[in-house]
C-alpha cells in the first residue's frame, strides 16, 4: 500500500504524543491523560505501522517499551530485556492471540497461566545464593533503574529465600503497589496536613521506590507481588504455573487469584470471573494477563519487537466514560470546605451508574474548564469518587453556564473565605452551620483545643443526630443522665465525659480561639493572638479590616523602604497576615457565631478564659517565621514545630512575604512553589537542625 502524506503525518503525529505522553508517565510519574487514551493512540499507531511498513523506524514507540531512567540512579542493564505485553480489548482480540498460539505450535488446545495484571511499577528481584542483592526498576524495558536500598524498605520482599537449596542466581520479577485501603489512608493523611494529596495508587508506588533517601520511603506501604523471572531456563521447570509456585514457596508474594486454564473457553471465563471480584480486590488491576503455561512452548512462540507472542494484556474497560454536566453545585464538608460537585447526566462507569462527580476545588474547575452544559470524561477507580477528568467537548457556555465559587455559604448564609495559599474555600460560619456541626464539635473537643476527653466520633454522632447537640455552647448543658441514656453509653463513662467537659472550662487564650475554628487560625496564630491581645474581650474588640488596612499599608510601604535602604516600620501584629485578618473579620462578625461565643462565655457554669501574657523566646531564631510542608525523614511535624518555638521562632500556617524560612520534606506541597515563588529561603531537615545547634551556641 502506498505511503500517502496523511498517513505520514498522522504517524508522525502519534509518535510525539505517545512519547510525551510515555516520558510523564514513566519517567515523570505524572499522567495528564487517561491509560485508554493511551492505549489508544498506541493501537492506531500499531495499525498504521502494520499497514504502512515503510513508515517503521528503529525510534517508533512501537519498537520499544518506553520511558528513560532518572539519572540520580546508577544504571541497571536487563540481562534479559523487561519488556511490554502486546494488549487486548476485547474478546476478538483474545480470539486472535489463541489461534495464533495454537498455528504456532499446531496444536487444538493450549494450556494457559492466567493471573491479575496489577496497576503498579514493574521491577526486577536479584537474589545470590538466595540473599536479594540488588533491585531495578524496569526503566525502558533495557536499562532500568538501581532502587536497591529502597526496595529493601519493602516489607513483603524477602531479603533471604526460604528454600534450603536456593538457585546461585536467580532474577524474580514483579510489581510494586499500593494497596486501595492505604492509599485512602495517605490521602486522609495529606488532608489532615492540608497537603497535595496522590493522583493513585500506582503514581504514589512509584514515586516512593524512587525517592533517594530511604526512610522516606520506608514511610510508604508498598508491597510486592512477583509473577515471573527473567530467564526460565535457568530454574528445573517446565510450565510457568510451576515457577510461580516455587515463588511462593521461596517466600514471595504471588497473586492467590493465578490459574491455570483450557484454551480460550478457559481465558475468557478466568477475565469474567477476574471482572467480578476486581472491585473487591484489596490493590487495584487493569486487566489479566495470559501466558502458554509451556516453557518450551513460549520459547518456540519466541517475540516480536517489543512483546513475547506467548503472552497479552487482557485490558478490562476502563473506569471512565464521557458524559453531559447538568449543573455545578456546591457542598460543604463536615470542616467547613466548600467543594463543587457535577451533576450528571447518569452514565455507566467501571460498572456503576454516576450522577455526580468532584470538582475538588474551584482552582479545578479553572484548570479544567469545566462549564455547565459541557461534555466531560468522568473517573471512577475502585471506591474512590468520581471525579471529573477532563473537557471532552464544550458546550454552549452561555453567560451562566461558568462557575462561580458562591460569596456565602449555601448551607447557613455565612460568609466564605479563601486564604492565600490554598485551594479550598470556606464557611465561615463554623460554630453554628449545620453542614459542620460534627467537624466543629470534634474540632472544639480536640487535644491541642478544649481536650475533652471521651468525646470522639460515635459520641457526636449521637448527640448531634438525636438534636442534643448543636453547637459547643450546648456541650456544657449536658447531664450524666442524658448521655446515659445513648446507645453504648453506661453511667460510667457518661459520668466521665460529663468530667471531662466540666474540666475543660478554663482554658488558656490561645486555646479557646484555636478551638473556635476560624479559618486559617492554627494553633501558632492562636498563640500569636492571645499573645498580642491578651484577652478574649480584646481579641472580640479589635476592628480587624482597619487593621488588615494597616498590615497592607505597611507592607507596602516596607517593601519601598526595603528598595530604598532604610530602616522597616514596626511590625502590624507579625505573623498574621491581611488576609488571615479578613478571615477573622468575617467569622467574628457572623452574628450566630458570636451567639455561640456568647453563650459559651456567659451565664452560670460558662467557660472562664484565661488572660495571658507574652511569652519569651529564648533563642537567637526570635522572630522567624517558618512554614513546614512534606514529611521529614527524621522528624514529626509536632516534633519540627516544637524544636522551632523553643529557639524562638514561629510556624506559620501557609507561606506569604513575612514568611522567613520554608523546611519542606517528601512530597512536598504547594508551599514549596510558593516559596519559590516569592524568594523565600528553603530548608531541609539537616538545614533545619544545623540551624536549631546554632541558635543554642
Amino acid at each position: 500500500m502506498a505511503v500517502t502524506q496523511s498517513a505520514r503525518r498522522r504517524v508522525e503525529a502519534l509518535r510525539r504524543d505517545i512519547e510525551t505522553h510515555s516520558h510523564r508517565y514513566y519517567v515523570l510519574d505524572a499522567p495528564t491523560i487517561p491509560d485508554s487514551e493511551y492505549d489508544r493512540m498506541f493501537r492506531e499507531l500499531l495499525e498504521l505501522e502494520a499497514a504502512h511498513p515503510d513508515l517503521v523506524t528503529p525510534d517508533s514507540p512501537t519498537q520499544r517499551v518506553g520511558g528513560a531512567p532518572l539519572q540520580e540512579f546508577p544504571p541497571v542493564v536487563h540481562a534479559v530485556p523487561m519488556l511490554s505485553l502486546n494488549n487486548a480489548f476485547s474478546d476478538e482480540d483474545v480470539i486472535g492471540f489463541d489461534r495464533r498460539a495454537r498455528e504456532g505450535l499446531d496444536k487444538d488446545e493450549i494450556e494457559y497461566a492466567a493471573e491479575p495484571k496489577f496497576d503498579g511499577l514493574a521491577i526486577s528481584l536479584h537474589y545470590e545464593r538466595g540473599r536479594f542483592v540488588r533491585g531495578a526498576t524496569r526503566g525502558d524495558g533495557y536499562t532500568g533503574e538501581d532502587v536497591t536500598a529502597n526496595l529493601r524498605t519493602v516489607r513483603s520482599i524477602p531479603l533471604k529465600l526460604r528454600g534450603a537449596r536456593a538457585p546461585g542466581a536467580v532474577e524474580v520479577r514483579g510489581e510494586v503497589i499500593i494497596y486501595k485501603a492505604d492509599f485512602e489512608r495517605i490521602n486522609a493523611r495529606q488532608r489532615e496536613r492540608s497537603e497535595k494529596e496522590f493522583v493513585n495508587p500506582r503514581n504514589t508506588a512509584a514515586g516512593a521506590l524512587r525517592q533517594l533517601d530511604p526512610r522516606i520511603t520506608a514511610e510508604r506501604p508498598l508491597r510486592f507481588f512477583a509473577y515471573g523471572v527473567g530467564d526460565p531456563a535457568k530454574l528445573p521447570f517446565k510450565r510457568h504455573s510451576e515457577i510461580l509456585d516455587w515463588l511462593a514457596e521461596e517466600g514471595l508474594p504471588v497473586a492467590a487469584e493465578r490459574a491455570t486454564v483450557k484454551g480460550l473457553s478457559g481465558l475468557l471465563a478466568f477475565y469474567q470471573k477476574m471482572g467480578k471480584k476486581r472491585e473487591r480486590l484489596p490493590y487495584a488491576i487493569d486487566g489479566v494477563v495470559y501466558k502458554v503455561n509451556d516453557l518450551g512452548d513460549q520459547r518456540s512462540l519466541g517475540f516480536v519487537a517489543r512483546a513475547p507472542r506467548f503472552a497479552l494484556a487482557h485490558k478490562y474497560a476502563p473506569e471512565e466514560a464521557v458524559t453531559e454536566v447538568l449543573d455545578i453545585e456546591v457542598q460543604v464538608g463536615r470542616t467547613g470546605t466548600l467543594t463543587p460537585v457535577a451533576r450528571l447526566a447518569p452514565v455507566s462507569v467501571g460498572g456503576a451508574t454516576v450522577t455526580n462527580a468532584t470538582l475538588h476545588n474551584e482552582d479545578d474547575v479553572r484548570r479544567k474548564d469545566v462549564w455547565r452544559r459541557d461534555t466531560v470524561t468522568v473517573r471512577r477507580a475502585g471506591d474512590v469518587i468520581p471525579e471529573v477528568v477532563s473537557v471532552s467537548k464544550a458546550g454552549p457556555r452561555e453567560q451562566g453556564d461558568r462557575f462561580e465559587m458562591p460569596a456565602r455559604c449555601p448551607v447557613c448564609g455565612s460568609e466564605v473565605v479563601r486564604l492565600e495559599g490554598e485551594a479550598a474555600s470556606r464557611c465561615t460560619g463554623g460554630l453554628f452551620c449545620p453542614a459542620q456541626r460534627k467537624g466543629a464539635l470534634l474540632h472544639f473537643a480536640s487535644r491541642r483545643a478544649m481536650d475533652i476527653e471521651g468525646l470522639g466520633d460515635k459520641l457526636v454522632d449521637q448527640l448531634v443526630d438525636s438534636n442534643k447537640v448543636l453547637t459547643p455552647a450546648d456541650l456544657y448543658t449536658l447531664d450524666a443522665a442524658t448521655l446515659a441514656a445513648l446507645d453504648r453509653m453506661g453511667e460510667k463513662s457518661a459520668r466521665n465525659v460529663v468530667a471531662a467537659i466540666a474540666g475543660s472550662k478554663n482554658p488558656t487564650l490561645a486555646r479557646f480561639v484555636y478551638a473556635l475554628g476560624i479559618p486559617g487560625v492554627g494553633e501558632e496564630v492562636a498563640r500569636i493572638l492571645a499573645g498580642h491581645f491578651g484577652s478574649f474581650d480584646g481579641l472580640l474588640g479589635a476592628d480587624w479590616t482597619e487593621l488588615a488596612e494597616r498590615k497592607k499599608a505597611a507592607q507596602k510601604e516596607n517593601a519601598a523602604r526595603k528598595r530604598r535602604g532604610e530602616a522597616p516600620l514596626p511590625p502590624v501584629l507579625e505573623g498574621v497576615g491581611p488576609e488571615l485578618m479578613e478571615s477573622l473579620a468575617k467569622f467574628l462578625s457572623q452574628q450566630h457565631n458570636r451567639e455561640v461565643i456568647r453563650q459559651l462565655t456567659s451565664g452560670p457554669g460558662a467557660v472562664v478564659v484565661q488572660r495571658e501574657k507574652r511569652r519569651a523566646t529564648a533563642g537567637r531564631l526570635d522572630g522567624k517565621v517558618f512554614v513546614l510542608t512534606g514529611a521529614l525523614p527524621g522528624l514529626t511535624r509536632e516534633e519540627a514545630k516544637e524544636m522551632i518555638e523553643r529557639s524562638g521562632g514561629k510556624v506559620a500556617a501557609s507561606v506569604s512575604r513575612q514568611t522567613d524560612y520554608v523546611v519542606a520534606g517528601a512530597e512536598a506541597g504547594s508551599k514549596l512553589g510558593k516559596a519559590h515563588e516569592l524568594g523565600v529561603a528553603v530548608l531541609d531537615e539537616a538545614g533545619l537542625r544545623k540551624m536549631f545547634e546554632e541558635s543554642k551556641s
